[in-house]
């Protein structure tokens, strides 16, 4: 299925965090929390200026995002649980891959 975000609407699908801790401890189903990190599946246009015209936002598909614990509203698009917000509600991108953050830890 096809899903296009309006105006300054981001679709994003969460990553899921490690099963263990860095020392070893395996972390059980009922003690996580949902990540608060996820991957940007598809943007809107952008937000409409007061003058007409439209301002194209600053994430793109395939962006590694960080949000807030409480932000955007969770949709279910061909089985699949993700997440509609605001570009606003986005705290930052993650720039670099995830084997440099790894090895600076």
């Amino acid at each position: 299925m096809k899903f296009r975000p309006l105006q300054d609407r981001v679709l994003i699908r969460r990553i899921e965090s490690d099963e263990k801790t860095a020392g070893g401890i395996i972390i059980p189903d009922t003690a996580k929390e949902k990540p608060q990190e996820g991957e940007v599946v598809s943007v809107g246009p952008g937000v409409r200026t007061e003058d007409g015209k439209v301002h194209p936002l600053d994430v793109k598909a395939g962006d590694r995002v960080l949000f807030g614990k409480w932000s955007g509203s969770e949709v279910k698009l061909d089985n699949e649980e993700l997440i509609i917000m605001k570009e606003s509600d986005i705290l930052g991108v993650l720039e670099g891959s995830a084997s440099a953050k790894r090895k600076a830890a």
